[in-house]
């Protein structure tokens, strides 16, 4: 399983639905609340000309219709890597925005 793979899998356990989606295109009819994210860098740790630790850097968008929904702290929780970017409101939705780090696999 690669980082993105785990990382589409725990968002959907955390979430406890289905509807986390990964670079979604414009003509699929989301349901909310809902996950998207997408890579959005990947980090490379080098030492002595050696390249011994790499990170893929996802932006995660937790997507509301309820103001008051606390899910983004069960989500922060549940990442060591993570940190809140911004929150703002769209179309009467609520939109958290998070950057995960995973550990990438070789």
């Amino acid at each position: 399983m690669n980082d993105r793979q785990e990382l589409q899998a725990k968002l959907v356990d955390i979430l406890g639905s289905n509807d986390v989606y990964y670079q979604p295109p414009e003509s699929i009819k989301l349901k909310y609340p809902c996950i998207i994210y997408h890579l959005a860098d990947i980090r490379i740790d080098n030492a002595d000309d050696v390249k011994y630790r790499k990170y893929s850097r996802y932006t995660v968008t937790y997507i509301t219709k309820n103001a008051e929904d606390r899910f983004i702290d069960k989500l922060m929780d549940a990442f060591e890597y993570c940190s809140f970017d911004r929150t703002y409101s769209a179309d009467h939705l609520i939109h958290y925005v998070v950057t995960i780090f995973m550990r990438r696999k070789s």
